[in-house]
């Protein structure tokens, strides 16, 4: 998450434009148009002094007034959120926070999305001088009831596609934990949408445990899963928080307007 300079001030200089901020704040609190008269109110100006910042922000359609004294947010700030919205990566927006998890927990950190029926790596956090590790290739595919990310993107599913799933996929498995049976992964799957995370069990490889938080876009959509993988015998649950924190983090980057520190939402 990016870090404000310690040399920035804490709040504008020039006082207009912190004025400025405070009205858009009370429009963006409403979904329906304010008043003038609850404007000034909430932001302590003068009805003179808010009219007045309104009128310049209307000019320049950050600011509409669908009739004489109450205003809303304007079309020009959704054209520049959506300029801003196509620039976000998810993998840029995580790569910096994945380093930083890795360095806490010395293991490997991994970002997958999903394609089809199968998660597919996009990125990674490691080090090549650690001891024994699990490092994932980017590119590399796997099936979404073998994998903590998978079990994530099926977990937001209805119930008609997951079944959909496994009729197209027959749940093949890989080891002796690998969930085959449609009862057992939907019963999995209600434990990671209870608990807001998800973990293998050694099902897509023995010797090997994952667990995984989502991350979400503006949309609140899950749009890929940070995982930890690691030797079964060295995963530790007290990386938990850590993981959701920075899943989090990266959630609030994409601009996910429910991303609570250490909780995804709709967990």
């Amino acid at each position: 998450m990016t870090k404000r300079s310690d040399h920035l001030p804490a709040t504008p200089t020039v006082q207009v434009m912190e004025r400025m901020f405070n009205l858009l704040e009370v429009l963006a609190s409403r979904e329906d148009s304010v008043s003038l008269k609850e404007i000034s109110e909430k932001t302590g100006l003068h009805p003179s002094t808010a009219h007045r910042i309104l009128n310049d922000l209307t000019i320049g359609r950050f600011v509409d007034r669908p009739e004489a004294g109450s205003y809303r947010l304007g079309m020009r700030l959704l054209e520049l959120g959506n300029l801003v919205k196509a620039r976000l990566s998810v993998r840029d927006a995580a790569l910096q926070p994945m380093r930083e998890l890795h360095k806490l927990i010395q293991q490997p950190v991994n970002l997958s999305v999903r394609q089809g029926d199968e998660i597919v790596y996009v990125e990674r956090a490691y080090s090549e001088r650690s001891g024994m590790q699990v490092v994932r290739a980017i590119g590399g595919r796997a099936p979404l009831h073998l994998t903590s990310v998978g079990k994530l993107f099926l977990s937001v599913e209805d119930p008609q596609r997951v079944r959909a799933y496994a009729a197209r996929t027959g749940l093949a498995g890989n080891t002796r934990n690998s969930l085959t049976q449609l009862s057992s992964l939907e019963r999995e799957l209600l434990q990671c949408r209870q608990a807001g995370v998800a973990r293998d069990n050694e099902e897509l490889e023995l010797g090997v445990r994952c667990m995984a938080a989502g991350i979400y876009d503006d949309q609140n959509k899950l749009v890929a899963g940070l995982s930890i993988s690691a030797p079964a015998d060295r995963l530790d649950d007290s990386w938990l928080p850590k993981l959701r924190t920075t899943a989090a983090d990266i959630s609030t980057a994409l601009g996910c307007p429910q991303a609570i520190r250490g909780m995804s939402p709709g967990s």
